[in-house]
């Protein structure tokens, strides 16, 4: 069996190929275990009220989007915000359960499924973007999810008003 040149040149195109793809796919489950990391680290510094590491994993124009419908803070108001709790020690634990991760070049965005002693299950989502420093938060979104069976019943409370929590 005769193979010419341009056997060896498939050959090694082919091997090239698969290197650059394998790769790549090592580097973006490096990246993915980067970003894992950094929310990791948000939840631990919350946990331990370490304020200045927990904002230090957000970028200086970050939005945190809390429960509650107003409250939709800049990076600075959210610190204004949760520094007094922090300077006493008090901080919030939101205990990771299950989490996806999507990444496209210097952007990751996730959702994840959280659990928390006083509100149960919980939602965050978001975006990161990758810096010279780091992953960085750019908006962190958390919510309470509402069973669908629920939802009718808890939205006519708000518009009337009245706090679900009151059982009235």
């Amino acid at each position: 069996m005769k193979h010419g040149l341009g056997s060896v040149r498939w050959v090694l195109w082919g091997a090239m190929l698969f290197l650059a793809v394998t790769s790549g796919a090592a580097d973006g489950d490096n990246e993915v275990e980067q970003v894992a990391a950094a929310l990791n680290d948000l939840h631990a510094a919350a946990s331990e009220a370490d304020g200045e590491r927990y904002f230090s994993l957000f970028s200086a124009d970050s939005v945190f989007l809390g429960t509650d419908a107003t409250e939709r803070w800049s990076k600075s108001e959210f610190q204004s915000f949760a520094q007094p709790y922090f300077s006493q020690g008090k901080g919030w634990t939101y205990r990771v359960r299950e989490r996806h991760i999507t990444l496209a070049g210097t952007i990751a965005w996730f959702d994840e499924v959280l659990d928390n002693d006083s509100y149960g299950e919980c939602r965050g989502s978001g975006v990161l973007q990758k810096t010279d420093s780091g992953w960085k938060i750019e908006q962190y979104n958390l919510t309470i999810p509402i069973p669908n069976e629920l939802a009718k019943g808890i939205v006519a409370k708000i518009r009337a008003g009245v706090d679900p929590s009151s059982g009235e």
